[in-house]
């Protein structure tokens, strides 16, 4: 029988060892960041008593913390511009500043408590950090990332007379940006079942044709330009 021979330096191996090393993190509030230095990636748990995401809390009951609802990463300013930094200490405070933003959005949210989300977090080296995002999404398949988009969105600011309200702020409106944004076509009651679909699932239907191609753009426009604070 053959053996396939073990590449440490093979680009999954190195996706996973990212993802061990942050899942031995203890878990913290999403309240409190400030302290959290230098740019990395991050997963964001819920534990509340929304009915929706009651799958997602008994995955995280009793401080199991094993199924995020979000994973994220914040960039180093100047991150995408290429260049290797000889000081390999963490700096700045991409991280810290991008949790916040977070943070505040759950703040804003009529229907959502921010004492009832807590998250792990890893301070990468800048090159790994997309990978280790990307093996962390496609492991745990988070609801925000996956079947309700728009969690990590912030203020479009000139473009907002041509924006939609996401899906999620539709779900958890409050946000005061999203307040002057347009309507596209959403209901709650719509994104309640995609959600329920997802947990199960069950194939989504299909998001408004404006919506889609809202989120197409807007992860072109992410794929071009750093994720910084």
């Amino acid at each position: 029988m053959t053996e396939d021979v073990y590449n440490p330096l093979d680009k999954l191996n190195l996706a996973r060892s990212i993802e061990f090393e942050l899942l031995t993190r203890e878990p913290g509030p999403l309240s409190s960041v400030d302290h959290i230095p230098g740019a990395g990636v991050y997963v964001i748990y819920y534990s509340g008593s929304l009915p929706i995401y009651a799958p997602i809390a008994e995955g995280n009951k009793g401080g199991t913390f094993s199924r995020p609802i979000y994973v994220g990463k914040a960039i180093p300013k100047g991150g995408r511009k290429g260049g290797l930094r000889k000081d390999p200490s963490p700096t700045g405070n991409a991280l810290a500043s991008r949790l916040r933003q977070h943070a505040a959005s759950i703040d804003e949210a009529i229907n959502l408590n921010l004492a009832d989300f807590s998250l792990r977090h890893l301070v990468v080296d800048d090159i790994w950090i997309p990978l280790g995002e990307n093996m962390l999404i496609e492991t745990f398949q988070p609801t925000w990332n996956r079947a309700i988009d728009g969690f990590g969105n912030k203020d479009p600011g000139r473009r907002r007379a041509n924006q939609y309200k996401s899906p999620w702020d539709v779900l958890h409106p409050g946000r005061r940006f999203a307040d002057k944004l347009g309507d596209g076509g959403m209901t709650t009651e719509f994104l309640e079942q995609r959600v329920a679909d997802y947990l199960a699932g069950r194939p989504l239907a299909r998001l408004p044709k404006v919506i889609a191609d809202q989120q197409d753009e807007e992860t072109k426009e992410t794929e071009e330009s750093a994720d910084e604070a």
